[in-house]
């Protein structure tokens, strides 16, 4: 029964049908409490299972920040435990999934999962199931009361709502608009979800007094008919709340005089008045069952109400039947959280105590594998005062918490384990550990959650409280500490910070600590090496690693050597220094982050030397490695899965560029996701494609906020906007890219490249139209960007710390060069052969295809001006036939245009239709259209590579066809026939 719902229902049902149609979608139900969200939610459940859709709903806890993915596991285990007909398609893919096992009271997990990647594998996995199920039948997931949910349930929640896009997945959360206070942390979230394309918000109103009347009709059905006036009086009273409205026409507060009877007229008072129409033993179920809180088993309420076996199963069903609790799975929930809320707030504090005393003991006294989340443990045991055994459940919850990738939670545990610790006896022995390494493991956590800055604040006090003679302790907490500062761009603390890491332990005899130490002193240095100091470290440091044993630090240290020698000679076998590195992170115990950032560098060093099959093939397996690990949503999962596709773009196989580019796509709301989608305008922007532009209005609003996303999007913005015949507005995105980038990186070259470009236009442009100064201006600003790309070569080059520059640059560096001609109306035909050589970085029909082909063009130009017709055709015919393979439109059309002007290959004029222009050959049409545009005999030979006397030739030929005396009148006619 939906009353006064049906807008609401209609956009939750058509969110339905997009995500079974391929459209997923995520849809924010708010209102407040009682406001009837949950009863429309189940109205859609209802529906979506009738359709045969997988349906998933959990629920969050008024349990704070404790218990994480809380809905998420009650999802899980209602859809596997349930009758419905996904029941064993859930069970299937949690058991593919090993780190989702850990979520579910009887699933084992994945021991790996406590690293700091279990966070980044528990969303892959959550949307590896998803799109699973989606495979078999649309799929819908509630989550209800997020306005409770833990800081991992709400990223769990954005990262959904970002990556769903093609999964025939509908997302839906419930959340209290009520409760969403200014600093709410639910607040940001659903702001930044609403934002999303596919996102929808649908607020539940109140109802109006018709619908109020209509809702107390339908629950008196069989009864006595509802009188108008009481109908009016109970929706005045509770102001068309309809959970208000049911409690108080139940309570027969709506009958004349009730008002004036001094019953109860506020929400809680009303609830609790239902409560004491139950028998003692009824209402001291419902008070331990509030204690109990999201979910109620029967046999902890019958021992802790100290109820008989008979007495409480005659008392539950006391309670149900009044209806203020309700059967869910294997257990019971309050019909409505307000009426848990307000017996619970009704409590005595001393009762309140007892009651979750009695809740910590019995949960405690459970076996291991059925004791329930150590959080819902420490919970009742803090509410208790039983500090012990609230410290003992907050170690233990911690752990929990890391293992199951919730590093969030992981350091409140933590924290307040900490802050207990000189309040409870015997902590060391209750907690396992000592309190340097639990203060350790807080930092740990923090910093995984993305906080570094807690994290680099604990480490601080920790490094006030160690002791100095624990030398080993001493380095670990420094090379923590170090690698925050680094992560936090603080280079000169992190470097002095990892000296001192390094100098806590001798070098002989080799140790882990001081070998992981070397490891993050060395990374630090690529970045921060005044003394010259990083070789020499690094090549020490993996040998001491070596020794110790200590095979992740190994790793890391050849990641990063590999790298400091890449940039400083042409090594041609670093790529087996990043396979080593790779293969030894990947064996059994190795670090994932290692093998992944090992992996990546393997593939782009192949790409950066123009080894496109051996790059793919790497690339290739690096995906491979992020996916089976599921990681593929990790940064280096992201990176390694942008470069592959860059690497097909390049070899030219765009249809599997595209491909890639649609399985990686995201919705665009942060610098993160702009950065990835931006990928797919390399394309989009060679084939001429509408979508570059539907993209670019995404990406454009965060191009300020990230350096890399500006330089990447605003490049290609810029391409696209030359193509398109605007060089001006390609000169200021490209003058934003360079703004940004330091005078001596070679990240200069290609925007320089383009901007060059960009003033040749210009130029030609303003010479055609006898602008001298407009010229003069276009060359000065092109002498300063070819100057900006030469410095940075001299110094990457020559400077005192040499690097090497990949093919690629050098094949852009050629055609800056070429550019710079051009401004000056120069096409150099050695610049330009130099240019389309390089791009083929050796191969003769290989390479960067599209810039050979977009070389070839220029060459082809420059030929034909230099009246070699017969080599300009062959440039030309290469050109077009890597230009038509991909669908480079663009490219295309202005080749079709040099190939009709320049008379190449089979490019000629179509036919003239019958009219004033019928008389003009294909030629002479082609110089009229240059007539039109205001060009002199001298430039209109340069367009159409003819010699000035050919060209007044035709302008004579032209005026006499027209039957005019000049070349304005001839330029009206070209006009008026629209020429």
């Amino acid at each position: 029964m939906l009353i006064g719902r049906a807008a609401e229902f209609a956009e939750l049902t058509a969110a339905l049908e997009r995500a079974a149609a391929g459209g997923a979608g995520l849809v924010l139900v708010s209102g407040d409490a009682g406001v009837g969200k949950t009863h429309l939610v189940s109205a859609l459940t209802r529906t979506a299972r009738d359709r045969g859709c997988a349906v998933l709903v959990g629920q969050c806890a008024e349990l704070g920040e404790t218990m994480p993915y809380l809905p998420l596991t009650d999802a899980l285990w209602a859809a596997a435990h349930g009758g419905g007909p996904e029941a064993e398609e859930v069970r299937a893919a949690v058991a593919a999934r090993p780190v989702l096992g850990g979520l579910l009271p009887d699933g084992g997990g994945d021991p790996e999962a406590a690293s700091e990647l279990g966070q980044q594998r528990l969303f892959g996995a959550v949307l590896g199931l998803l799109g699973e199920l989606g495979a078999e039948r649309p799929v819908l997931l509630v989550l209800e009361d997020l306005h409770w949910a833990d800081r991992s349930t709400r990223h769990l929640l954005t990262f959904l709502g970002r990556v769903l896009q093609r999964e025939r997945v509908c997302l839906v959360g419930t959340y209290r608009s009520d409760d969403l206070h200014r600093r709410h942390p639910l607040r940001p979230v659903v702001a930044e979800l609403l934002r999303l394309p596919n996102a929808t918000g649908v607020q539940v109103p109140a109802f109006g007094p018709g619908e109020t009347a209509e809702y107390l009709a339908a629950l008196s059905r069989g009864s006595a008919p509802v009188d108008g006036e009481v109908a009016a009086r109970v929706h005045r009273r509770s102001e068309g709340n309809p959970f208000y409205a049911a409690e108080l026409y139940s309570a027969g507060l709506g009958s004349p005089g009730a008002e004036s009877a001094g019953l109860p007229s506020g929400l809680a008072d009303l609830l609790l008045s239902r409560v004491d129409r139950l028998s003692e033993a009824g209402r001291r179920v419902v008070r331990v069952a509030a204690v109990a809180g999201r979910r109620i088993d029967d046999e902890l309420v019958r021992r802790v109400s100290g109820l008989d076996e008979t007495a409480a199963g005659e008392a539950l069903r006391e309670v149900v039947s009044h209806q203020l609790l309700v059967p869910s799975g294997d257990g019971y929930t309050f019909r409505h959280a307000l009426l848990r809320e307000a017996v619970y707030a009704d409590l005595l504090p001393g009762e309140r105590t007892r009651l979750h005393a009695a809740f910590a003991r019995l949960l405690a006294d459970r076996p291991d594998g059925t004791r329930g989340p150590a959080a819902e443990l420490a919970h009742h045991s803090l509410a208790a005062h039983d500090l012990p055994a609230a410290f003992a459940a907050s170690v233990r919850a911690a752990r929990d918490a890391g293992r199951l990738g919730a590093p969030a939670e992981a350091f409140e545990h933590y924290e307040r384990a900490l802050e207990l610790w000189e309040a409870v006896p015997g902590p060391e022995e209750a907690a396992g550990t000592d309190r340097v390494q639990l203060a350790l493991a807080a930092a740990r956590a923090a910093a995984e959650a993305g906080d570094l800055r807690r994290a680099v604040h604990r480490l601080r006090r920790l490094l006030e409280v160690a002791d100095p003679a624990d030398a080993r302790l001493g380095c670990r907490i420094r090379e923590q500490l170090a690698t925050h500062l680094g992560e936090l761009d603080d280079y000169g603390p992190s470097v002095a910070m990892a000296r001192e890491a390094v100098a806590m332990l001798p070098a002989d005899p080799p140790t882990v600590e001081r070998a992981e130490a070397l490891a993050t002193y060395a990374r630090i240095l690529l970045y921060r090496d005044d003394d010259g100091e990083m070789p020499g470290v690094a090549e020490r440091a993996i040998a001491d690693a070596r020794a110790a044993g200590a095979t992740g630090a190994e790793a890391s240290l050849l990641v990063t050597l590999g790298i400091f020698r890449e940039a400083g000679e042409a090594d041609p076998d670093v790529a087996e220094v990043f396979a080593r590195a790779r293969d030894l992170s990947a064996a059994d115990g190795g670090s994932p982050l290692v093998a992944g950032r090992a992996a990546f560098h393997y593939a782009r060093t192949k790409f950066d030397r123009g080894d496109l099959a051996g790059a793919t093939r790497a690339a290739e397996e690096g995906v491979k490695y992020a996916l089976e690990n599921g990681l593929g949503w990790s940064t280096f999962g992201v990176v390694l899965r942008s470069l592959r596709y860059l690497i097909h773009y390049t070899a030219g196989n765009w249809a599997e560029a595209n491909r890639l580019a649609e399985d990686f796509a995201v919705q665009v709301v942060r610098p993160l996701e702009a950065q990835i989608s931006a990928y797919g305008l390399f394309v989009e922007v060679a084939q001429g494609s509408p979508r570059a532009d539907e993209r670019l209005r995404w990406i454009t609003p965060l191009l300020d906020e990230d350096l890399f996303l500006n330089y990447l999007a605003r490049g290609l913005a810029a391409e696209h906007a030359l193509w398109r015949g605007d060089p001006e507005t390609a000169t200021e995105h490209l003058d934003k890219i360079l703004s940004t980038i330091y005078g001596t990186s070679v990240g200069v070259i290609r925007p320089a490249a383009t901007g060059l470009q960009a003033q040749a236009e210009i130029a030609a442009r303003a010479r055609a139209a006898g602008d001298e100064a407009a010229a003069r201006k276009a060359a000065d600003t092109a002498d300063d960007l070819l100057a900006r790309v030469r410095q940075a070569v001299a110094y990457t080059t020559n400077g005192r710390r040499r690097a090497w520059m990949g093919l690629e640059a050098h094949a852009w560096l050629a055609r800056a060069e070429a550019e710079r001609r051009r401004v000056d109306g120069v096409h150099d035909v050695d610049l330009w052969r130099k240019a389309a050589d390089l791009f083929t970085y050796g191969e003769p029909d290989g390479g960067f295809v599209y810039e050979v082909a977009r070389s070839r063009w220029r060459l082809a130009e420059a030929l034909a001006e230099h009246g070699d017709r017969d080599g300009a055709a062959v440039q030309w015919r290469s050109a077009v036939g890597i230009a038509e393979r991909p669908g480079a439109a663009p490219l295309l059309a202005a080749l079709r245009d040099l190939g009709t002007r320049a008379r190449l290959g089979s490019a000629r004029p179509a036919p003239a239709a019958p009219g004033p222009l019928g008389a003009l050959t294909g030629r002479e049409r082609e110089v009229l259209k240059l007539v039109a545009e205001g060009r002199n005999n001298r430039e209109i030979a340069a367009a159409l590579f003819i010699s000035p006397k050919t060209a007044s030739v035709h302008v004579s030929n032209i005026l006499a066809k027209l039957n005019v005396t000049s070349r304005t009148q001839a330029a009206a006619v070209a006009h008026r026939e629209g020429v």
